[in-house]
This record gives structure tokens, sequence and C-alpha cells, in this order.
């Protein structure tokens, strides 16, 4: 990712569609190594998942464990009440919303073979992540 150009090393950008992945390489380190930057590529439903405040993330996470896409759903009401996602800009607050409840009745409906139950666990999980940060 870095090449060495008479003697100085020069950041690339490197893109693979089909790892979904992007690595940057940001030049060299006091070590003598390079540091790689890697960021994930979201579809449009991990992209709508909305940033709330902490204890509303946590609450969410939780109801999520035990009842599959019930925190999901409350979320999806937090967009309209002016929490952001990363879609906004792009598609707006009411298809932000309505993804959603896409996401929620996704994993309630297929709770019953245990994908949406832990489908809904990782949403409670990526809820939590983005209110931490």
């Amino acid at each position: 990712m870095a090449q060495k150009d008479g003697g100085t090393e020069q950041g690339r950008v490197k893109t693979d569609d089909n790892l979904g992945t992007k690595a940057m390489s940001l030049g060299p380190t006091a070590g003598g190594g390079v540091v790689v930057e890697v960021r994930e590529k979201k579809g449009p439903l991990r992209a709508a998942i909305p940033t709330m405040p902490f204890p509303l993330a946590v609450i969410c996470l939780f109801l999520n464990t035990f009842i599959p896409g019930l925190g999901t759903f409350i979320s999806a009401f937090t967009v309209l009440c002016g929490a952001r996602s990363e879609l906004i800009s792009e598609r707006g607050v009411c298809c932000v919303f309505w993804l959603n409840v896409a996401a929620a009745l996704i994993q309630i409906l297929t709770a019953v073979i245990m994908v949406g139950w832990i489908m809904s666990i990782f949403w409670g999980m990526d809820m939590v992540i983005l209110a931490s940060q």
C-alpha cells in the first residue's frame, strides 16, 4: 500500500469493493512501520441506525436482547425526534425512519429462526457504539 520513491514513502488509497473495506496508508511511523486505517462500508440499513443519547441506546440494546426488534422500532422514532444518522443527508428523515421500521420488522419476523434475535442484539450493540463515540 505504501511505495518507496527515492527514500520517501507516499500514502496511497486502495479500495476493494469485494470486501467492502477501504484501506489507507498514512505514512511511516516512529518505529519504521506503516499505519493503516480501515473503514467499513455500510449498507443502507446499517447506515440508517440513529445516533441516540447513551442511556436511550442502552435501553434499546436491553429491549432488543429480550424482545427482538422492539429497541430497533423505538430507535426509528428517535429519528423523527432529531436523532442523527449517516443516511439522513442522502435520503431524508422519512426514508431513514422507514428503513429502521423495516429493520425492526425483519428482526421480529426472523426471530423465530434465531437470525432476527442475533441481528437484534448486534443492532443494539451498534446503537451503543454509535452513542459512545
